[in-house]
């Protein structure tokens, strides 16, 4: 039997992918300032970056106003953010792509000049993270101590999470992905470094993994559970993440998903973690999706620092179904067809990684543009 290959077809839920390389969520900054709405701009990007058959995952959305933790991230809780991203998946659906958005609420991972009204950021637990971060106006500020959410308000958050996957639906995605990574709001419940808690959402890891797997079933109720997928990243240490044992958890949470059906399962691999803000690279760093690959049945998306050599490698021993590529994607608009001819790659500027204009953004060459240029 021959090996997959990142360019051989997969099926990823309803939708028949003619490659495995996957654009990631990636955090751009770029919204409209004012409704947190995707625009002209952020159409343009996502339409550069789409190939017929091939899936992005769009950037990480909040699915209601107190989940917000950055300036100018797009939302998906209003309708003028739903008419804004039905711009976006209108843009890609032209190119014959595939595109999920990804569903965020940042937790503690904010400040209260995001909140309305200017509250505190909620979290499961009254735990605070060192250092500081970024306010509304972009000034630095200390992160504060979040509010522990009650009991009866966690209702509310499954909702959110499912009205997000219904505004999802109305802007014209094929699917959604939760984010459960990274620090933010679901893997705060996880992880027993930032859940403290004592009712039925706290303490045993059935209880900590209740959240994601409420929220999980609520976004399936909308979407079917063929079109929903979630992110996970095991050995993470952005935004003060990270489990003491991540073994127990995470095999607990991924034999839970398991039998549901998923689209499909989204690693992010331990050497990138938080790779967005700083260059890193974890020596000696467990590999997700090999240590989780039998515990999974379903497709399997990893992502953190690989390059198409090593991409094509993890395929094709079938540590991964696919390869998301994050800060390459961002520089390399065609990537799909440099890694398809093993082309050289644009450099990408991480100082314009995070707000701004075209600059950065849409305005890195395509080997077709550079060609142009020389001839």
């Amino acid at each position: 039997m021959i090996p997959p290959s990142l360019f051989s077809p997969l099926q990823v839920g309803p939708y028949t992918l003619s490659h495995r390389v996957v654009m990631a969520p990636l955090t751009r900054m770029r919204a409209e300032k004012n409704s947190f709405a995707a625009r002209t701009l952020n159409a343009e990007y996502y339409a550069q970056r789409a190939t017929a058959g091939g899936l992005i995952i769009a950037e990480a959305s909040p699915v209601v106003p107190s989940g917000r933790g950055n300036p100018g991230t797009p939302g998906i809780y209003s309708s003028e953010q739903i008419k804004g991203w039905r711009e976006v998946t209108d843009a890609v659906h032209a190119k014959g792509g595939v595109i999920f958005l990804q569903l965020w609420h940042v937790g503690r991972v904010s400040h209260s000049s995001f909140q309305p009204g200017g509250g505190l950021p909620v979290a499961p637990s009254a735990v605070p993270i060192p250092g500081n971060t970024m306010t509304a106006s972009g000034t630095q500020a200390p992160y504060e101590t979040p509010r522990a959410l009650e009991t009866d308000e966690i209702a509310g958050v499954i909702e959110s999470f499912r009205q997000g996957a219904l505004n999802a639906m109305e802007a014209g995605f094929d699917g959604i992905e939760l984010h459960g990574a990274n620090g933010y709001l679901i893997e705060q419940f996880l992880q027993s470094r930032t859940n403290l808690r004592t009712d039925q959402y706290g303490g045993s890891i059935a209880n900590r993994a209740r959240l994601l797997l409420e929220i999980a079933d609520a976004v399936i109720g909308v979407w079917g559970a063929n079109r929903v997928a979630v992110r996970l990243s095991p050995y993470g240490v952005a935004n003060d993440s990270g489990e003491p044992d991540p073994m127990p958890l995470y095999s607990y949470v991924i034999r839970s998903l398991d039998p549901l059906g998923l689209a499909y399962l989204h690693f992010v691999e331990p050497r990138s973690s938080g790779a967005g803000r700083a260059e890193v690279n974890h020596a000696n760093a467990p590999s997700a999706m090999e240590l989780f690959r039998p515990m999974w049945h379903g497709v399997l998306i990893s992502a953190g620092g690989f390059d198409g050599k090593s991409a094509e490698a993890a395929v094709s021993a079938g540590h991964a179904d696919a390869i998301a590529f994050g800060r390459t994607f961002i520089s390399n608009p065609d990537l799909v067809e440099r890694v398809r001819s093993g082309a050289p790659l644009n450099p990408y500027n991480r100082a314009t990684f995070y707000g701004g204009e075209e600059a950065g953004y849409t305005d890195y060459p395509t080997l077709k543009e550079l060609e142009a240029r020389i001839a």
